[in-house]
């Protein structure tokens, strides 16, 4: 039955072995890995993007061991992503004024960037979409995976496709086509950090009992064409501190690519305090600093991106199996905070997951629980790699961040040198969602006015990342309490979706401006580059993200 009440059609399904719902790195690698084991079995993959890498944002700077694994002569192939190797590595403490160059020798070993590449993922996960496909793998982009299918003992039994072309109303409109069910005897969900599926599982089956709340950032990034002579190839180039104030945890990254290209970007915690605080606006004022603004003269901004990613680590990362499937990547949480880098653990993961699905299959099992695959992933790379920096973000959040820098990277060289840390194994405490102070209690921040060349708005920024959605759809944003926005959130906090949303989706508009009276919540979910930081910060938890019609979103050319 539709929104509106019209009875909708009978599905139609399909049978494979596998289900993969996501083409991003860990996904794909995933099924390339099972099709090398096991040529014969039937894997697709959905993807919501348009295409493979529509929707793919980082950094990016690209440690290759996921990628040597998976295809060992990837590096002599005419097809690579990735052929800019990183050439210095450089580590700034900024101030408004100016900063300091941490000296190399004593950032803890993990930190050296030599050996890693700087690309674009977007562009990998094409390249390895068309390995998969080589193999025989389905894959269906333009198609978002919007339920999950249970068995009668509640056991994960593959997906459904989003029905395409509901009116707003939830009216089926002149084109209407009806989802598809992908059933498989073992479902994988690799839809990034705090996909809208994952979540529902991760609640469903209680998976992050036990662990530390999930911790997010906010990553927002454009690319520049700078000019020829500033360019650096291969530089790689982070920083902490200003604009951000000492409470406040987050940091920069700038990458020169090839072609003239350079990727640059800033993180904020979702830890954040201040409700008044627009992450897309620290990165607007990060770009003006004496250090940073220099690269951008002459240039030419081309695309913009953002997207949440997952902080958490070690003791964060939920149970990742179930009946039925498994979490893998980011759905997981593998991004090891510090290094800023997921993709390694993203494809290490998949390639885990594979191994222990086809033992599975090779038994004759179907849709229990590859108990297996949660068992070794901490004993593996993956898992010696997140335990390493287990304590930087709680060390970092606790102390902020001169002090908790300083200390993590002192825990990180214990770990290194020693194998143990003498804090432990730290918590997290509160959830993200829950940490925002009410305007009452913080001194609201004012920013500049963008000038257009250096610094921008978000409405000219949303235009670079091509985002599209067709209008006369339901929203994809939806809330539990519509009155929540205006009756709780403006008065306690100002309603802070307006602010730590990066595309201005969200909107406070009165029928008396001058008065402020009359206050209405507005959702452009036009608008949305599905960084999903709206369903992981707002404070009352109001806002669930979901997958609008499939295809629609930010249409990343390289990000």
């Amino acid at each position: 039955m539709s929104t509106s009440g019209q009875p909708l059609p009978e599905r139609e399904s399909m049978d494979f072995d596998v289900v993969i719902v996501g083409a991003g790195p860990a996904g794909l690698a995933a099924a390339i890995r099972l099709k090398q084991i096991a040529p014969e079995t039937s894997i697709v993959i959905v993807e919501k993007g348009s295409e493979v890498g529509a929707h793919i944002l980082s950094g990016a700077v690209i440690d290759p061991i996921g990628l040597d694994r998976l295809l060992p002569d990837w590096r002599q192939d005419d097809a690579r992503p990735l052929t800019t190797h990183v050439s210095e590595d450089r580590f700034y403490m900024l101030g408004p004024a100016g900063g300091l160059r941490l000296p190399n020798f004593i950032m803890p070993p993990l930190m050296n960037n030599h050996g890693n590449f700087v690309g674009s993922l977007g562009n990998v996960t094409r390249f390895l979409a068309q390995k998969a496909e080589a193999l025989g793998v389905e894959i269906y982009p333009g198609f978002a995976a919007a339920e999950i299918l249970y068995g009668e003992k509640g056991e994960v039994l593959g997906i459904a496709t989003g029905d395409m072309g509901l009116g707003k109303s939830g009216e089926m409109k002149s084109g209407f086509t009806r989802g598809m069910e992908l059933r498989g005897k073992y479902t994988f969900f690799a839809e990034g950090a705090r996909g809208s599926l994952s979540k529902q599982l991760i609640a469903r089956f209680a998976l992050d009992q036990g662990r530390e709340p999930q911790k997010y950032g906010i990553g927002i990034k454009e690319l520049w064409q700078i000019d020829p002579k500033l360019h650096q190839p291969g530089l790689v180039q982070h920083s902490f501190g200003w604009p951000l104030d000492g409470a406040t945890g987050g940091g920069s990254f700038l990458y020169h690519l090839e072609d003239g290209l350079v990727s640059v970007g800033f993180v904020v915690h979702l830890n954040y305090t201040n409700p008044t605080l627009s992450p897309f606006d620290e990165f607007q004022r990060f770009k003006t600093h004496p250090f940073i603004a220099p690269t951008f003269a002459g240039a030419k901004r081309i695309a913009y991106g953002a997207r949440a990613l997952t902080e958490g680590g070690w003791q964060s990362t939920p149970r990742l199996s179930f009946p039925g499937g498994a979490l893998l990547g980011c759905a997981a949480g593998f991004v090891n905070v510090p290094r800023i880098k997921g993709s390694h653990n993203a494809i290490l993961s998949g390639m885990l997951a594979a191994e222990h699905v086809a033992q599975a299959l090779e038994q004759g099992r179907a849709h229990d629980e590859l108990a297996s695959y949660e068992e070794a992933w901490r004993s593996t790379d993956i898992g010696r790699d997140l335990k390493r920096v287990r304590n930087v973000k709680p060390l970092w959040s606790k102390f902020g961040t001169y002090l908790g820098v300083a200390l993590g990277g002192f825990d990180m060289w214990t770990n290194q040198l020693f194998g143990f840390s003498l804090f432990g194994t730290l918590g997290h405490g509160k959830p993200d969602h829950a940490s925002l102070k009410p305007l009452a209690q913080v001194t609201p921040i004012i920013y500049p006015r963008p000038d257009g060349k250096l610094t921008f708005d978000k409405p000219s920024s949303v235009f670079l990342s091509s985002t599209n959605h067709e209008e006369d759809q339901p929203v994809h944003l939806r809330l539990t309490d519509d009155q929540i926005p205006v009756r709780e959130n403006l008065p306690t906090y100002g309603e802070p979706a307006r602010l730590y949303c990066p595309a201005g989706v969200y909107e406070i508009v009165y029928g008396d401006e001058a008065a402020k009276k009359d206050p209405r919540f507005i959702i452009n979910a036009q608008n949305c580059v599905h960084c999903k930081t709206c369903d992981i910060k707002d404070p009352a938890q109001n806002i669930n993200w979901t997958v609008p019609e499939a295809g629609g979103g930010p249409n990343y050319p390289n990000m």
